[in-house]
Order: C-alpha cells, then sequence, then structure tokens
C-alpha cells in the first residue's frame, strides 16, 4: 500500500477475517486480507449461527447482507432424547435476543463477507501463503505468492486462520485442550426433504453413546453431523463411508426416512470437536480471533457466534482505544470472561449428555425426567450465549438437584 505500513493485516478470509476487515475499513482503516485459498470449497464446517451471534452481525452490519444472498432462518430448534422429542422450540420466541437463528452453505458466506470487505475499502490478496510473525512494536507478517517472499508490517496482525492456526504458533502462543470432547463425521446431503427447512434438530441418544445434528441449507440440502466419543474409530470412508454413516445415525434413533434416497454433493469427513483455547488471546501486536483464539466444540454450534462475538469486541475495543496496545489487552480480557462462561455451559452439557459410565447414567436417570416435564431447566447458552447465568444453582436445577 502506497503511504506505508498497514493498520491491520488479517491472516484469513473467512468469517473472522473478512467481517472485521469489513467493520474497519469502514471507519477508514488500511486493512489487508490474506487469503490462501484462491476459491472456497466445502470442507465440513460450522454453518450455524444461533440467536446471540445474530444479534453480533446485525451489530456489525452483515445480516442483511448475508440473509438476502446465502443465509437461511432458522426458526425452530428440535431437541430429541432418542425418540421422544423433549422440545420444538420456537427460537425468536424464546431467545433472549428474540432472534431466528441463521444457517449458510460456508464456503457461498466466505465469498458474500469477502466481497464485502472488498466493497469497504479494504485490500484482499488470494492465493497467499502465509509462512511467519514476528510479534513486536511493529509486528510483521511474512508470506509467499508466486515463488517471492515478503515481510508485511503492520499496526496489528489479526490470526483469523483457524481451530489448527499455525499463525497462532508462529506468534508464541499456546494452546489448551480439554479432555472432554466428542469426534464429529459431516457431509452434506442432497435430496433429503423430510426434515422442515426452518428447523435445527439435535438427536441425543446417550445409551449409544451418539448424536445426531442436521441443519437445512435450502434447497433439500442438510448439513448433517454424527457425533460420537473419540475412543471409537467408525472409519466412515471409502466406498461404504456414506452408507455406514447414514446406517450409524439411524442406529443413534435418527429418523430411517429422513435418509431414503439422499445424496452426498460434498466431502465426508471426520475431524476432533475437543475444545482448544488460549488464555489471553493478545500480545505484542497479534491478535487471536475466531476458532485461533477458541474453538468451542462443534457439536454445541457455537463457533460461528463465536467468531463474530470476537469481531465485534475487538471493533469495537479498537475504535474506543487511541492505543491499540491497550485495545488489544481489553478484547483478550473480555474474550476470556464470554469464552469461559460458554466453555463451563457446554461442558455441563457434555456431563450430562455425553459422558459414560455409572455416575453419567445416574445422573441422566436423576435430570432427563425433570427436564422431559420442563426444558426451562436446560442453562440457554446453546441458543441464547454467554449472557445467560450460570450459577450454582441453575448448574443443580440442570443436574436435577433441586
Amino acid at each position: 500500500m502506497a503511504g506505508g505500513t498497514y493498520d491491520i493485516i488479517t491472516v484469513g478470509g473467512g468469517l473472522g477475517g473478512s467481517t472485521l476487515a469489513k467493520a474497519m475499513a469502514e471507519h477508514g482503516t488500511r486493512v489487508l486480507v490474506l487469503e490462501q485459498e484462491q476459491r472456497f470449497r466445502d470442507r465440513v464446517r460450522g454453518e450455524n449461527i444461533w440467536p446471540w451471534g445474530v444479534a453480533e452481525l446485525k451489530a456489525l452490519g452483515v445480516y442483511e447482507q448475508l440473509r438476502s444472498t446465502c443465509a437461511w432462518a432458522i426458526l425452530w430448534f428440535d431437541i430429541s432424547v432418542r425418540p421422544v422429542l423433549v422440545a420444538h422450540r420456537d427460537v425468536s420466541g424464546t431467545s433472549l435476543q428474540q432472534l431466528p437463528g441463521l444457517n449458510f452453505y460456508h464456503p457461498a458466506m466466505q465469498e458474500v463477507l469477502l466481497q464485502a470487505a472488498i466493497e469497504a475499502g479494504a485490500e484482499v490478496r488470494r492465493g497467499v501463503r502465509a509462512c511467519g510473525i514476528t510479534p513486536g512494536a511493529v509486528p510483521t507478517v511474512t508470506i509467499e505468492q508466486e515463488g517471492r517472499v515478503e515481510d508485511l508490517p503492520a499496526r496489528l496482525i489479526v490470526c483469523a486462520d483457524g481451530r489448527t492456526s499455525m499463525a497462532r504458533r508462529w506468534a508464541g502462543f499456546t494452546a489448551h485442550r480439554d479432555h472432554k470432547g466428542m469426534m464429529l463425521t459431516g457431509v452434506l446431503l442432497a435430496e433429503m426433504p423430510a426434515p422442515d427447512f426452518e428447523t435445527n434438530y439435535v438427536i441425543f441418544n446417550p445409551h449409544e453413546e451418539k448424536a445426531v445434528f442436521l441443519g437445512p441449507l435450502g434447497e433439500g440440502r442438510v448439513r448433517a453431523y454424527l457425533i460420537y466419543p473419540k475412543d471409537r474409530r467408525y472409519g466412515f470412508s471409502g466406498e461404504q463411508g456414506l452408507s455406514h454413516f447414514i446406517q450409524t445415525s439411524i442406529k443413534a434413533t435418527a429418523p430411517a426416512d429422513w435418509y431414503a434416497g439422499v445424496k452426498a454433493v460434498g466431502p465426508l469427513a471426520t475431524f476432533n470437536g475437543t475444545d482448544t483455547w488460549v488464555e489471553h488471546p493478545y500480545r505484542d501486536g497479534v491478535v487471536l480471533v475466531g476458532d485461533a483464539a477458541a474453538a468451542s466444540d462443534p457439536s454445541y454450534g457455537q463457533g460461528l457466534s463465536l467468531t463474530v462475538r470476537d469481531v465485534r469486541v475487538l471493533r469495537d475495543c479498537l475504535l474506543s482505544h487511541s492505543d491499540w496496545e491497550e485495545a488489544g489487552h481489553a478484547y483478550a480480557a473480555a474474550h476470556d470472561r464470554y469464552y469461559q462462561t460458554l466453555h463451563t455451559g457446554t461442558g455441563w452439557i457434555w456431563d450430562l449428555f455425553y459422558d459414560t459410565g455409572p455416575a453419567a447414567e445416574a445422573r441422566r436417570a436423576q435430570a432427563f425426567p425433570l427436564l422431559a416435564q420442563d426444558p426451562s431447566r436446560m442453562p440457554d447458552i446453546l441458543v441464547s450465549g454467554p449472557e445467560v447465568p450460570l450459577d450454582e444453582t441453575v448448574r443443580r436445577r440442570f443436574f436435577g438437584e433441586e
């Protein structure tokens, strides 16, 4: 850029990097987005944002853009334990934010938001590989493109390159990993008309140690996930991978007729959904957002909402502090608070719905009948986000201890 260094360089042009670039470029900030992919492709990533994340999209000024191009409004959330429907929830009417959820095809969302960043005045370079970061008073990112290596300085470098972030490692951050967590296998299915297109579904089967999540994306397409313990290796690959995936989902009590005649229109992929996070994700001119800062287990569907919360909080800190060192630390402190609230709430859900052994069965025997009678016993962390109370009284009520 003519005239000196950039104010902000984002490593990654997905939801976090492109939305921050748009938000800051609108305020006259000189932003460069580095994106490795020339064309975004389906890699089985999260595609649902719950109402607390939708509120952040509205605050960032991108909700209407997504809604008019690639996003699908989710009005209902069905929760089942085995074949028993526990809740058919009106998402807009019962969420803290009084908003619907949104689902979208991830590559389409990325293209929409990257174009929005360009239109706001950000510079975007695609086909660029970041290969190093040097923190400091003037941090730099080292890039390689078409065989040429270049060091780019900035006032702030934003690492938005996902849960396996290399930028995080280059900048010297330490990632922590939870002991709780599940494996996830996902695939995009077409010609799956049975699920209602305005409803997200989760089906828990603790006795089978599995869960199924189904999120409609419109036009008969549904993102389907199977969730199971980390010590299981089902081997969903090869010619029989899809058939095995479907049969195992049905065994977990997903309705068999929903899968009749479906076709895979994307890769079938498996990944570890265990939480990873960085304590205080800012140091020496480098900040982490989205999954690079904290990856909330995708089986709870919080990752995208957490990303846009990061972007909105970081934007507000940068705009309200002339000293961006102070702004970075303010963002990191805020991030630690709301992520740990999410981590606590999803940890409770893991203990009740996913944990195994006699003690876990005893917890379920005590809590499930009460939850079936009164679903409000379940903390609303998944839909309404980290603003919901999570004190000891809430915990005891969730586990049926009072």
